[in-house]
């Protein structure tokens, strides 16, 4: 009998520099336009321990450009979301930045209902198990979105 595969799970704690680098590199390899507005949501998003709401980035945003409405904010988040740059979390309608922006792919999250946290699974078999499973069902796929609430190893010690 083989062993299970190690999952490879990340908290989005991560040098928010160094993830804002990556992604210009990206862009600039893709031929995609990162916009100063577009940086700075990536830059917000990216600064925060735990997702953030739109209207929490619209806040935030504004205290360097006073003129800055919902619209700019959803337009920059669209474009971040399309190129996979960020991942949004629909069951709580926030974002956080993705661990591997250069690379197109699925996965679940476990979000913990204390604290907030969002833990990014990177294992390609959930999401392969889903879209199999819906094709064996004649189900075309357009998008997949895994959500696990509970409470996180942390927030259960207390």
């Amino acid at each position: 009998m083989s062993k299970p595969a190690q999952l490879e799970q990340h908290h989005h704690t991560h040098n928010a520099r160094a993830f804002v680098r990556e992604v210009a590199s990206v862009c600039e390899l893709r031929g995609l336009r990162l916009t100063e507005i577009r940086t700075q949501v990536l830059e917000l998003i990216a600064a925060q321990e735990k997702p953030v709401k739109a209207y929490d980035l619209l806040d935030k945003l504004k205290d360097d450009r006073s003129n800055a409405a919902p619209p700019t904010v959803y337009r920059a988040l669209d474009f971040l979301l399309e190129n996979g740059f960020i991942h949004k979390l629909e069951s709580i309608n926030a974002y956080v930045g993705c661990h591997h922006p250069s690379v197109a792919h699925h996965v679940p999250f476990l979000i913990c209902d204390k604290c907030e946290s969002a833990t990014e699974i990177c294992d390609e078999r959930v999401a392969k198990l889903l879209g199999e499973q819906a094709k064996a069902l004649g189900f075309r796929a357009r998008a997949q979105t895994l959500e696990v609430h509970g409470v996180c190893k942390s927030c259960d010690k207390n």
